[in-house]
């Protein structure tokens, strides 16, 4: 008996790895954006969505073929997270945190009620990508589909890692984080920079709703909803702007979701995100890798 409970614990631990690591994809687009711009951007639930339609319609156009539908979903997502910076935040930069926030919560109210009248309401079935497989590790069983989730979602973030401290762009990206104004003065395009950003955190959004697709062979227009929520409670866990903090955080969210159905019923597993925020409100604002930092009003 303890054997066998040993190996479902164990179970839930590889399923709450292959979904923390998607939302750590998305926490990962929340951090950068408020990193750059200490912006809250919660249309990002919503790009995530939009990057799984996209996997659906690439599907149609290249055929079951994990790579171009993954890379056509990223490109496409990244032109729309460029889009919605430069339409809808960039005017209000210098307006109060309270207008940018609110136009955040009206691009997602566009986004899913957009969708859902150009695509439709009703959900559709996501393509199989790849032929699902199933193997047998003593008593646990790993499928393909949890390995993909795992390998692509490591893989992007070990190019983000690249990207942020041995490019360029990635030093642009540190020194506007730091200090927008001497950055400026430095000569770097600070414009260029955070929309290459938002673009970067679109593009890994989109990746969770392709991996999503694939995991889950279900989408539809409010699927990025939930997601979104806990991908910004992911964030907020490991230190909203810090972005180890949100791949730390993503994977705690998932494990915390899978294993509170151990202990509880499973209509508490959705709740399990907000425990986690009031908790980390209460006990760490700063979150797990964050530094308590005043700031100037």
């Amino acid at each position: 008996m303890e054997g066998t409970s040993l190996t479902m614990f164990l179970q839930q631990i590889i399923n709450g790895l292959s979904l923390g690591s998607i939302y750590a994809l998305i926490a990962l687009g929340y951090t950068m954006v408020y990193g750059i711009v200490r912006l809250i951007n919660f249309a990002h639930g919503d790009v995530y969505m939009v990057g799984a339609y996209l996997g659906f319609f690439a599907a149609g156009w290249f055929g079951p073929r994990f790579i171009p539908v993954l890379l056509v979903s990223m490109a496409g997502a990244a032109l729309l997270g460029v889009i919605i910076e430069r339409a809808a935040y960039k005017p209000l930069r210098m307006a109060p945190r309270i207008a940018a926030l609110t136009t955040a919560i009206g691009v997602s109210l566009l986004l899913e009620n957009g969708t859902r009248f150009v695509i439709g309401p009703n959900p559709k079935g996501f393509p199989d990508l790849i032929e699902r497989q199933t193997y047998n590790l003593g008593s646990l069983e790993i499928s393909n589909v949890d390995i993909l989730v795992l390998l692509v979602s490591l893989g992007l973030m070990v190019l983000l890692q690249f990207i942020v401290y041995r490019t360029r762009i990635g030093k642009s990206m540190r020194a506007v984080s730091f200090d927008k104004d001497a950055a400026r003065l430095m000569g770097i395009d600070v414009d260029r920079v955070i929309s290459v950003t938002f673009a970067i955190g679109s593009a890994l959004a989109a990746a969770a709703g392709v991996l999503v697709g694939i995991a889950y062979p279900r989408i539809d227009p409010y699927m990025g909803i939930m997601p979104g929520l806990k991908a910004f409670v992911a964030a907020v866990l490991g230190g909203i702007g810090i972005i180890p903090g949100a791949v730390l955080g993503g994977i705690l969210m998932g494990e915390a979701e899978v294993l509170s159905v151990q202990f509880f019923p499973s209509t508490f597993k959705n709740a399990t995100a907000f425990v986690i925020l009031i908790l980390v409100l209460l006990l760490r604002p700063s979150g797990l890798l964050g530094r308590q930092q005043s700031e100037k009003v």
